[in-house]
C-alpha cells in the first residue's frame, strides 16, 4: 500500500488506474467545498466506489504527513510493473539509482525520467523507497505512471539491464567522457550514484563506459536529480536527432 497525500496525487492515481481502497477528507473542505478540484475528485472517488470518510481537523493533522494538513489523504495499492515494461521498446533508457537516500531526490529523479522520455527507473542499494509519501510527492505523480522497480542489489540491476541488451554507463564526477560527447542512443542503462559518496569503484568497473558532466571549478559535484536530468535530456536530444 502507498499513502497518497493531497488532491493532486489522489487524482493522478485515479487517472493511472491504481486501485484506491479508502480516503479521508477534511470535513471543513468536503462540506460545501469551494475547492473545485476537490469537489470533482470526490465525485470521481464516489463513482469508483472508494470508501470515503469525513475527518475532523485533528484527525487530518494525524493522517497527513505534511506540516499543513492536506484536504484529502488516501490509501492505494502500490503500482506493480514487470521488468519488460522498464526495458520497453527498441531503445530503452533506464536510470539505475544507487544509494540515493533522500526521498525528495528519488522522487525528482523519477519525475525527470518521465518528463525526459526514459522508459523506467530501478532503485537499489540504500536508496529511499520510491513509493514513500515524500518520494511520491517529489515525483509529482510520475511514480504512479512510469515503471519503477526495486533491485536486490546494484550488481543485479546491472546484470538485468545487460541481459536485455543495454549498454551500461556510470556517472563519475571526473575522468569520464563528457556527457555531451558520449553516445546516449540505443538501449542504455545509466547508473546514478547517491549523495556524497557517488558510485563505488566496483560498480564503476562494471560499466561499459563512464560519463562526466563538465563543471566549472571549484564545484566538484552536482545533486543526483540534476545529474539525472542533464543525462536524460542529452539522451533525448541525441535520439531526436536520429529520428530526423
Amino acid at each position: 500500500m502507498v499513502l497518497l497525500d493531497g488532491v493532486h496525487l489522489v487524482a493522478d492515481a485515479l487517472a493511472a488506474g491504481i486501485p484506491i481502497h479508502s480516503a479521508a477528507v477534511a470535513i471543513e473542505d468536503a462540506v460545501g467545498s469551494a475547492n473545485e478540484a476537490l469537489r470533482i475528485l470526490l465525485g470521481r472517488l464516489n463513482d469508483a466506489s472508494v470508501d470515503l470518510v469525513d475527518a475532523p481537523a485533528p484527525v487530518m493533522a494525524a493522517l497527513s504527513p505534511v506540516q499543513s494538513p492536506s484536504a484529502i489523504v488516501a490509501l492505494a495499492e502500490r503500482p506493480r510493473h514487470a521488468p519488460d515494461q522498464i526495458f520497453a521498446g527498441p531503445a530503452p533508457l533506464v536510470l539505475i539509482v544507487v544509494g540515493v537516500q533522500d526521498p525528495g531526490n528519488v522522487g525528482a529523479i523519477i519525475r525527470v525520467a518521465e518528463a525526459g522520455g526514459a522508459t523506467g527507473v530501478v532503485t537499489t542499494g540504500a536508496s529511499a523507497n520510491p513509493f514513500g509519501w515524500k518520494a511520491l510527492r517529489g515525483s509529482m505523480g510520475s511514480a504512479l505512471r512510469l515503471p519503477v522497480l526495486d533491485a536486490a542489489s546494484p550488481e543485479q540491476a546491472v546484470a538485468d539491464a545487460r541481459q536485455r541488451g543495454c549498454r551500461i554507463l556510470a556517472t563519475a564526477p571526473r575522468g569520464g567522457t563528457s556527457v555531451f560527447d558520449a553516445a546516449l542512443v540505443g538501449p542504455l542503462a545509466v547508473l546514478i550514484g547517491g549523495e556524497g559518496q557517488g558510485l563505488a569503484d566496483a560498480l564503476l568497473d562494471l560499466a561499459d563506459a563512464r560519463v562526466t558532466i563538465p563543471m566549472q571549478a571549484p564545484v566538484e559535484s552536482l545533486n543526483a536529480a540534476v545529474t539525472a536530468a542533464l543525462i536524460v535530456y542529452e539522451a533525448r536530444r541525441q535520439r531526436a536527432r536520429l529520428r530526423h
